[in-house]
C-alpha cells in the first residue's frame, strides 16, 4: 500500500458490512497467500474452485474482513464469526472489488484510454502512447508486453486484476504520468478488471474467433468486448469504432445508445477518419487519408494495411482525448515497429528480410500475410503453431489461413504447453494440407525457413511476437523468435 494513503474504512471503500461491522482497511488482496493483517481478502467465484476455499489462510494471516458472493457467504459464515472478522456480500464482487480498489489507491493518470478487439490491442496502445510522448506528454502502455514508455514494469496479463492495476495507476500518476493507454482484453472485461478505471476514450479494433476455451459462445465472447462501451466507458466518454468490421456498427450502436461521441474509422465515407489509400514499398508505406473529410498524407516506417489502421485508430484516440488534429498528424511520421508486431528483425545478405509477428488467431495470420504481400517482390514464407491448452477449434484454420496466404508453410511448436505437441502440429497440419512441411522443433523450422529464402523473399514467423519463453508442459524455456531469426541468417551467411 502506497505510504501515503490512510487507513481506509469498509463504507469509504463503498462496501457495505453484511455482518460483523465496519472495519479499518490497511489493504487489500484477492491471493491469501498475500493477506497482512488488517487487510481485506476478496474471494472470489473462480472456473475450477471458489476463493471462499483460502478464507481460513487469509483469516489467519490476519484478514479482518472478506468480500465474496452469496455462494462464497455460506461457504464462510462460520470461519468469519468465529475470528471476528466482517463480511461483504456483493451480488457482483468482481466489480465491488475494483471500484473498491480504485478508491483505496486513489489516484490514476488524468488521460486513460482502452482498447478492445481480437487483433492490434496492443499496436494501438503503443501507437497512442507513442503519439502522446511526441506530443510531450509523460504517457505509458499497459499490457501484452508490460507496462512501457516514461514508466517501465512486467506485466503477467493483458489486463492485470484491479488491486495490481489499481496500485500501478497510482504509482504512475505519483512519478507524474499523465496520459495512459490499456489492452482491454475479453478475460478482463468479462472479470470487471477495469472497472473502476476512469477513461476519456475507448477503441474497439475487430472482432474474430479466439478465446472459445473460455468465453461459451461467439455472443459471450462479443458481449465481453462489448461491456468496454456499454459498462466501463463513461456516458461523455468518446468511442472510436472499426467501421471496417462487420461488429463494428453494433459497437457504434452500442456507444450511440450511451450518448457516447463516436468517431468511426475505415475506409466508408461516414468514417471521421478514412483511409483514402496506400504505397506500399520495402520498407513502409505512404499512407492518404481525412480527418473530418480533409485529406492528409503521412509517411509511415510500418508494414501492412493493418498497421496503417491501429495507426488511424491511435490518432482518432488522441484526438478524441482533445489534442489538436494537426499536431497529432504530424506526429505520425515519427512512429516506430511495436515490439514483436510485423517487426523485422533480420535481413539476409541477398536481401531477404525477416519478420516476426504475434499473429495467433487464424484472421491476424490472414491479415499479416495478405498486409506482408505488397511489400514482398519474391515468395512469402510463414512459420505457425498453435499454442496448447487454449481454443482447439482454431488450430485447423490457423493452417489453412497459413496456406490461403503464403507460399511456404512450415508448421511447428508455439507454446505447447501440458499438451502432446505433436496432436497439436497435426490439427494445424490438417488445415495446412500436404505441402506444408512440419517440424516439431521451433528453432530447427526457423533454420530451414530462413534457410529457402532467395532474394525478393519474406518469412513471417508468427505466433510468439515478443515473447522471450516457450512454455512446454509447466515450465518456460528462453526463447526468442527474433533473436533465433538473428542466430539463423547469420549462420547461414557465414557470419558465425
Amino acid at each position: 500500500m502506497p505510504t501515503d494513503v490512510p487507513q481506509s474504512s469498509l463504507i469509504a471503500l463503498g462496501l457495505t458490512p453484511h455482518s460483523g461491522g465496519d472495519r479499518q482497511i490497511t489493504g487489500l488482496s484477492v491471493d491469501s497467500r498475500q493477506v497482512r493483517p488488517g487487510h481485506l481478502f476478496a474471494a472470489l467465484p473462480g472456473t475450477k474452485v471458489h476463493g471462499a476455499d483460502f478464507v481460513p489462510a487469509a483469516l489467519a494471516k490476519g484478514a479482518v474482513a472478506v468480500l465474496t458472493d452469496r455462494a462464497g457467504a455460506a461457504l464462510v459464515q462460520a470461519a468469519l464469526s468465529e475470528a471476528g472478522a466482517t463480511l461483504v456480500v456483493a451480488e457482483d464482487p468482481r466489480q465491488a472489488l475494483a471500484y473498491a480498489a480504485a478508491l483505496f489507491f486513489g489516484q490514476q493518470p488524468a488521460t486513460m484510454i482502452a482498447v478492445t478487439g481480437t487483433n492490434g490491442k496492443t499496436s494501438v496502445a503503443t501507437f497512442t502512447r507513442q503519439i502522446w510522448q511526441v506530443l510531450g506528454y509523460e504517457a505509458v502502455n499497459i499490457g501484452t508486453t508490460g507496462v512501457e514508455g516514461a514508466y517501465s514494469a512486467p506485466s503477467n496479463h493483458t489486463t492485470p486484476e484491479p488491486i495490481t492495476l489499481h496500485r500501478l495507476l497510482a504509482e504512475m500518476a505519483k512519478t507524474g504520468i499523465t496520459h495512459a493507454a490499456m489492452e482491454a482484453s475479453s478475460h478482463g472485461l468479462a472479470q470487471k478488471r477495469l472497472d473502476g478505471v476512469t477513461l476519456r476514450a475507448a477503441a474497439f479494433t475487430n472482432f474474430t474467433q479466439d478465446h472459445l476455451d473460455y468465453h461459451a459462445t461467439f455472443e459471450d465472447y462479443f458481449a465481453a468486448k462489448a461491456g468496454l462501451f456499454g459498462r466501463v466507458l463513461p456516458e461523455d466518454g468518446v468511442a472510436v469504432i472499426n467501421m471496417d468490421d462487420p461488429k463494428g456498427e453494433a459497437m457504434a450502436e452500442i456507444a450511440h445508445a450511451r450518448g457516447q461521441r463516436v468517431i468511426r474509422v475505415g475506409h466508408g465515407e461516414e468514417c471521421e477518419m478514412r483511409l483514402l489509400g496506400k504505397r506500399p514499398d520495402a520498407t513502409g508505406q505512404d499512407v492518404r487519408f481525412a480527418w473530418e473529410g480533409k485529406p492528409q498524407m503521412v509517411r509511415l516506417s510500418l508494414i501492412g494495411e493493418f498497421q496503417a489502421m491501429n495507426v488511424l485508430t491511435a490518432a482518432a484516440l488522441v484526438i478524441g482525448c482533445g489534442a489538436d488534429p494537426l499536431s497529432v498528424v504530424q506526429a505520425l511520421g515519427h512512429l516506430t515497429t511495436v515490439r514483436g508486431r510485423m517487426q523485422q528483425v533480420a535481413v539476409r545478405e541477398n536481401g531477404a528480410t525477416v519478420f516476426v509477428d504475434y499473429a495467433h488467431t487464424p484472421d491476424a495470420v490472414a491479415t499479416a500475410l495478405s498486409a506482408l504481400r505488397p511489400h514482398v517482390l519474391g515468395k512469402i514464407v510463414v512459420i505457425v503453431g498453435a499454442g496448447g491448452d487454449r481454443d482447439r477449434t482454431k488450430r485447423p484454420l490457423m493452417g489453412r489461413a497459413a496456406t490461403d496466404h503464403a507460399d511456404m508453410v512450415f508448421v511447428t511448436d508455439d507454446n505447447p504447453r501440458t499438451e502432446d505437441p505433436a496432436l497439436i502440429r497435426a490439427a494445424v497440419m490438417e488445415g495446412a494440407g500436404p505441402t506444408a512441411i512440419e517440424v516439431g522443433d521451433r528453432a530447427e523450422a526457423i533454420l530451414l525457413a530462413v534457410d529457402k529464402l532467395e532474394p525478393g523473399d519474406a518469412l513471417l514467423i508468427a505466433g510468439k511476437g515478443h515473447e522471450t519463453g516457450q512454455v512446454i508442459g509447466t515450465d518456460v524455456y528462453p526463447f526468442d523468435d527474433a533473436e533465433q531469426a538473428s542466430v539463423a541468417v547469420a549462420a547461414l551467411d557465414g557470419k558465425i
